[in-house]
């Protein structure tokens, strides 16, 4: 039965983050990746012209995942601040379900590779707090002055280096403190 256009490649990621999962984690090899998917390195470039463009597919991957959950998130929640908590937890129930992704997320795996994936992880987050500071901002929409605006930037930065500090804390304990866990115990904690 001949592929589907595109099967390999998806194999392929697939295979790449689930590597990454490992909670012994090192750095991953084409000839590492090449060898659990039963064929050769040529084989995999046949599919990417590098190893940074397998990293651009999962980035792609979290992108898309994460903001048309967000999108989802914000046109069904109409309360502000509940759009915020919401979006939160989206994002660390995703990093629970996918602990692979999370090594591209904190950039554990993007070390030593080019450093344009880096740059699109870091747009990633700052797209992320600004999708939290507009919710923010529509909860405080009845609120007067610049001060309102200022406390929302202030605590979409809260939130999102929170929700960072759990990926971060999750990947380095080999995928056993999940970010739900401590979400639980410190919501009370949060600005929102």
């Amino acid at each position: 039965m001949p592929r589907v256009k595109g099967e390999r490649k998806l194999e392929i990621l697939k295979a790449l983050a689930q590597m990454l999962e490992q909670p012994k984690w090192e750095r991953i090899t084409t000839a590492a990746l090449a060898a659990r998917l039963g064929v050769s390195e040529a084989a995999l470039y046949r599919h990417f012209a590098s190893k940074a463009q397998m990293y651009e597919g999962l980035i792609e991957f979290i992108e898309s995942s994460v903001f048309s959950l967000a999108n989802r998130i914000t046109s069904d929640e109409a309360d502000g601040e509940r759009q915020a908590e919401k979006l939160l937890e989206m994002l660390l129930a995703f990093a629970e379900k996918n602990p692979g992704m999370v090594r591209v997320m904190t950039g554990d795996a993007l070390i030593g590779e080019h450093e344009r994936l880096q740059v699109r992880m870091n747009q990633f987050f700052d797209r992320f707090e600004a999708t939290l500071r507009q919710s923010l901002r529509h909860a405080k929409a009845a609120a007067v002055g610049k001060a309102a605006e200022s406390d929302t930037g202030a605590q979409a930065g809260a939130m999102l280096r929170y929700a960072i500090g759990c990926l971060h804390q999750f990947a380095k304990s080999g995928f056993t403190r999940k970010p739900s866990d401590s979400l639980t115990a410190q919501r009370r904690y949060l600005p929102v």
